[in-house]
């Protein structure tokens, strides 16, 4: 019974390409990545990964990632392009991680002046 509680905990993968076959590889790479993502929060609903390929443009920075998180509040977006479809899908996690850290460290620090002010107010009546 406890592994069917952790089964609705994990949030849903949405895998879109366009111009590049999502191979069995590719789509490992991204899982994990976005185990990565979902180990740091877990209240995430959603995940939608856009990969493409430009063949008409540049011949640099032909890949690109994209992936959009969806929350019950506001959504996290962060896309890259590089040569490497490997190491574009790499540097959009990191993206997103920082994203989720700020946002995360922003909670916290909101949480921590509550309680400081409250300290304060009971110190100065106390006295």
């Amino acid at each position: 019974m406890r592994q069917l509680a952790n089964f609705f905990l994990y949030m849903k993968l949405v895998l879109e390409s366009h111009n590049v076959e999502a191979t069995d590889a590719i789509k490992e790479h991204v899982q994990f990545c976005i185990d990565k993502i979902e180990h740091m929060n877990q209240r995430a609903v959603e995940a939608r990964v856009h990969l493409e390929r430009d063949h008409v443009g540049f011949p640099t920075n032909k890949f690109k990632c994209a992936i959009h998180l969806y929350f019950k509040g506001a959504d996290l977006f962060a896309e890259d392009y590089e040569n490497d479809l490997y190491a574009s899908i790499d540097l959009v996690t990191k993206k997103i991680q920082s994203q989720l850290r700020k946002r995360r460290n922003k909670i916290i620090t909101r949480h921590q002046s509550g309680a400081s002010k409250a300290k304060e107010e009971f110190q100065v009546a106390t006295v």
